[in-house]
Order: structure tokens, then C-alpha cells, then sequence
């Protein structure tokens, strides 16, 4: 990255491949992953993570697979949209159950079951997490419903966790799935960072990529990424990154508003939030300015 030795830096601080190392604890990051390992202590159930595009979905997946104790096995499809058969055969995979390629869809569901009762006996947990789960056929929810119905007297033997945009509501909300839908144990809806953590957001990822100086982003400059991307972290780190690229272009060690207006006009996807943005900002200005001005003739 050319702008690593300017800013001082061992590594991008704004990349948008999910990476642990850079998780940040806002409210409702942390919120979501204290939900998550309250319900797989619990033991039971299927759990749900919902959030827009960009929210942090799949990095606080890994968060949770990284942190999992010793006694939890666990398997992680990053893309479910697979009709049942070629899921389960994923499944096998992460959970190194050895299957013969042309086994059918009842085979495999009692291999996987073995598998299960024997991780049961060795006092283990097992955890799948499934990533983009809007996407997935309704058979194969099915399936997946299915597969939980193995159970000892005291728990469940496998515990699924779906993580998916909003859509995923519409999914579950079809006839063909409410058994599923009722075993639902815990859910949790995932948000954007708000201002104030959008500044300590930037400045956390700096220094997790070895940044150790005087604050690179200004409080106006985290002002208009806040505008511009409505805290969604995925569009903060594009705009973050663009910026970083303008200042070190300038020879500038910190990165004004100048240079997010740059960035936000070379990023399509933020351009509707930054419009929007502006548009409410002008509207309440004209209110204001009219009350004063009604005001002022009474």
C-alpha cells in the first residue's frame, strides 16, 4: 500500500476483507456477540444475526468462531445458497465426517447424526454458523431443521447459528418453515456505528495498523464519512481508504474534508447516503431560517 510509510503504518487499516485482529467493540457489535455466546452456552436452538450490507455480519461470525472454548466443535459455510444434499455434504466436510461421494441425502443425514452422537460423548459442543442465509433455498432450511432434531434428553447435539440481511425475516416468514422459525431462540439485529463511534472506529484501526501518532482523522473529516456512509463500516473503511490515498497525495498527514468529498464522489455506493445527508441538512436549515423569519414578523 503506498501510503503505509507516510502515515506510519505496518499494515491497510481499512481493508473490507473481514479480519479479526481489527474488530472494534461498538455497542451493537458487542451487543451481537454477547448475544451469540449467551446463546450457545445455552445450549439449544436456532440463532439469528440480521443486519444490512456492510454491517460487520461475517467478521463478528469469525469473532465468535475465534473465541469459541476448546469444548465446541464448529463448522462455518460462508454460502448456504446450496440445494440440501450438496449442504450436507459441506457439513461432513467441516466437521471431518468421512462420507462416499455418492451417498443420498438419508445416508448423509445418518452419518452426520453419528458424528453428532459421538461429539456428544466426548462432551462437545457443536456449532454451525452459515453465512448469507437470505439466500438459502427453503429446502434446505429444512433440511437444516431437520438435522437439530437429534437431541439427548438434557440439549440439542448441534446448535445453528444464521447470519443474513433483512431478508432472511421474509425467508423464515414463509408457512413451509415456521417449525424452524419457532425453534429461534435468540435473535439480534445488528446496527451502524453513530457518530461518536465512527471517530473512535477510525482511530482503532489506526493504531491496530501501527499508527502511533497525532490523530489522522479530524472531527469535521468524521463528520462527513459519518454523513456520506450512515455508519455502515463497510462503506467507512472504502471512504477512509480514499482519503488516506488523497491526503498522502497531497503530502498532508491529515485527512480533511476535502478529501472526503474526493472520496465520496469517486464511490458511487455512498453517494445516495451523502446526498440524502445534505438534502435533510438543507431542509432543516430552511425550517430553521423560516421559523426565525416567522418569528421575527409576529
Amino acid at each position: 500500500m503506498i501510503y503505509l510509510d507516510h502515515f506510519g503504518l505496518r499494515e491497510p487499516p481499512f481493508g473490507i476483507t473481514p479480519d479479526t485482529s481489527f474488530f472494534f467493540a461498538c455497542a451493537s457489535s458487542q451487543e451481537g456477540l454477547n448475544t451469540l455466546l449467551v446463546a450457545v452456552a445455552n445450549g439449544e436452538g436456532f440463532i439469528k444475526i440480521t443486519g444490512e450490507v456492510g454491517t460487520g455480519k461475517t467478521l463478528l461470525c469469525r469473532k465468535l468462531l475465534g473465541i469459541l472454548a476448546d469444548n465446541c466443535v464448529t463448522a462455518y459455510i460462508p454460502n448456504p445458497s446450496l440445494e440440501p444434499r450438496t449442504l450436507l455434504f459441506a457439513l461432513c466436510d467441516e466437521l471431518h465426517v468421512e462420507v462416499e461421494p455418492d451417498l443420498d441425502q438419508h445416508r448423509l443425514h445418518k452419518a452426520l447424526n453419528v458424528a453428532l452422537l459421538e461429539f456428544a460423548r466426548e462432551q462437545k459442543r457443536v456449532v454451525i454458523c452459515l453465512d448469507e442465509t437470505q439466500a438459502m433455498p427453503l429446502e434446505t432450511l429444512e433440511t437444516l431443521r431437520l438435522l437439530t432434531n437429534l437431541e439427548t434428553e438434557k440439549r440439542k447435539l448441534v446448535q445453528v447459528i444464521l447470519f443474513g440481511q433483512p431478508e432472511l425475516d421474509k425467508k423464515l416468514a414463509h408457512e413451509s418453515v415456521r417449525q424452524l422459525r419457532q425453534r429461534i431462540t435468540f435473535q439480534y439485529h445488528l446496527g451502524t456505528l453513530t457518530h461518536e463511534e465512527l471517530a473512535h472506529y477510525l482511530a482503532h484501526r489506526m493504531r491496530i495498523a501501527g499508527h502511533s501518532g497525532d490523530t489522522i482523522f479530524g472531527s469535521a473529516a468524521a463528520r462527513a464519512i459519518h454523513r456520506a456512509t450512515g455508519g455502515v463500516p463497510r462503506l467507512v473503511n472504502i471512504l477512509a481508504h480514499k482519503s488516506l490515498m488523497l491526503a498522502f497525495g497531497e503530502g498532508t498527514h491529515q485527512v480533511r474534508t476535502r478529501h472526503v468529498r474526493a472520496a465520496i464522489a469517486d464511490t458511487p455506493a455512498v453517494r445516495s447516503f451523502a446526498a440524502r445527508g445534505w438534502t435533510w441538512l438543507a431542509l432543516a436549515g430552511l425550517i430553521a431560517s423560516s421559523g426565525i423569519g416567522w418569528l421575527m414578523l409576529k
